[in-house]
Order: structure tokens, then sequence, then C-alpha cells
């Protein structure tokens, strides 16, 4: 069977027709935020429903990491190799400590609580970028039902002073995020799924001192929508999709698909050469080898 469609010709390139789209962790109810621990030779996912941050070793299969987990999404480390995490039960986000404890990075807004932050990155100055849609507070499924008090908007936490601010209030409900390589640019997928007018399309932001201009649409996944998005060496845009894993060129033109049987929540690069993708998507965790190498830090 073929696990890819070219669109491109360079995407052939970065696919290899001997290395197949594996299975490597089934049995779950919703998978989400895979993060790589090269140091750890780990991954760390998010099992949303059942409370829970699952890990996955090469050599012993899976294991809990975490149980209560808050219902965790999103993940990510920082600067310093600390896991950050998105919680939707707790509407925060946290940094584990390396020895294991837990502080708090933001869980309000003005005296507002969060809604149920998403997704979240690191910028090389040690900044928190997440993304606050209302999706864990809807219902009971992936968090605890409540009101909404704030909108859905795209937050900066200074790494340095704890200071929070809003980057971006006109989304309708933000969720995935990469930086491009240089950092001059960050993408922003927005899902909308509540209404089916709703935008299902990343937007492209550049990056400037005072904050971010822009934020044209980049571009639109069909079929399904963008939800977890990572971006290669090369500044290739690589995005969860109804169908598996579509990898986008700088300029927005879809290049081909990594086929995969179930829906798509997220992805991260990892293994021994940052060079392999690794999918969660809906029950399952799939992983592939590619001829391109992720940007990761640290």
């Amino acid at each position: 069977m073929s696990f890819f469609e070219v669109i491109d010709p360079v995407f052939g390139s970065f696919v290899m027709g001997n290395a197949p789209v594996k299975q490597i962790a089934t049995g779950f109810d919703w998978v989400e935020g895979p993060v790589w621990f090269g140091d750890a030779n780990c991954l760390l996912f998010s099992d949303i429903p059942n409370n829970k941050i699952m890990r996955w070793t090469p050599d012993a299969g899976v294991s809990t990491y975490r149980a209560p987990s808050n219902y965790a999404n999103g993940h990510t480390r920082d600067l310093q190799g600390r896991l950050v995490s998105c919680e939707h039960g707790a509407r925060r986000v946290s940094r584990t400590e390396h020895d294991g404890t837990i502080t708090v990075i933001a869980d309000q807004f003005e005296g507002k609580r969060l809604n149920s932050p998403n997704d979240v990155v690191v910028k090389s100055d040690g900044s928190i970028w997440f993304t606050d849609p209302h999706y864990g507070i809807r219902t009971n499924y992936e968090g605890f039902k409540a009101e909404q008090e704030l909108p859905c908007n795209l937050y900066r936490v200074d790494g340095d002073t704890g200071v929070m601010e809003v980057m971006v209030g006109d989304g309708n409900c933000p969720n995935g995020l990469a930086f491009s390589p240089d950092e001059a640019r960050l993408y922003m997928a927005d899902t909308g799924r509540m209404h089916s007018d709703d935008p299902q399309h990343i937007r492209a932001f550049d990056v400037t001192d005072r904050g971010l201009s822009g934020g044209d649409v980049f571009h639109v996944i069909a079929p399904g929508c963008a939800d977890g998005i990572r971006v290669d060496e090369d500044g290739n845009v690589w995005s969860s999709a109804a169908d598996g894993v579509h990898c986008i060129a700088p300029d927005g033109h879809l290049m081909g698909k990594i086929l995969v049987p179930e829906l798509v929540s997220n992805v991260c690069f990892g293994g021994r050469g940052k060079h392999q993708l690794f999918i969660t998507g809906t029950t399952s965790v799939y992983r592939v080898s590619l001829n391109r190498r992720g940007v990761q830090m640290p």
C-alpha cells in the first residue's frame, strides 16, 4: 500500500517508499500533544478524555507518565528542557520542574479564568505562547463544562517577568502553533468547528519587535481542518488533517500528504536525528521516518 500522496514532486524527496507509517501505540480515546524528549529517548503525549499523559519509548513501549493530568492537551519544552503543558481541567499552562514540582505559568488574565489552553510553543527568548480556545469547557469530555469568561485568544507570557498579553484577539478558536525556523513568522491554526461557517485555516503572522502583524490566511486544509502543526528546518509546515498529515510549502501550496487511517490531531518531530514524525491520530500514535528534520528546542 502507498503511505504517501505526492502532489509537488519535491515532496517525493521528503518521503521514502520503504519507510512505513507505523502504528506504535493504540487503545486510547483521543490522543494529542506529542512532544519528544531526546535526552530521555521518549515521546510524551496526552490521552485527554482519560486524564493521562502517556510515555512511549522504543524499547519499553507505552506507560503512564502522569495520572491525573488535569486533562492535559498540548505540550512543548522550554529552553531548560522542562515540560510545558496546557491543562484543560485546571484551565492553565503549567511547567514541570526538573524535580517534578509543578509551576503555574498562567491561569487567568485580567482577573478572569482562562478557557482551556490548547497548544503552546516557546520562543528562543524564553517567552511562552499559547492558544486558549473553549473546547475543554464546552462539555465534560475533555475537562469540565463551565462558563466562558474570556475570548478565545492567543497569549504571550514573558519568560523573565511573567507579564502576559494578548497577541491575537480576532481568532475564532485559535489552536496549533509553530514558529518558522528563523522565528520571523508565526503560524496559527484556527479550527472553529462550532458552526458550519467557522473558519478552518492556518494564518501566518510576521513577528516584529512590537509583537505580530499580518495574519492573512496561509493555507486551508481539506479535508478536515488544521489542528496541530509543526515546521521542519526548511520552513515547510506539517499539519494535521482528516486524511492524515499535509505538508505545506512556505509559500502556502500543498506539497503532499502522509496518509493515516485515523483522524489526525497533532504531530511532532523526534528520534535520534529529529527525522521521525510522530503522529497522534484519534485512538493511536503513529511514526514515520522522513528525509526531513524538524525544528525543535532544546
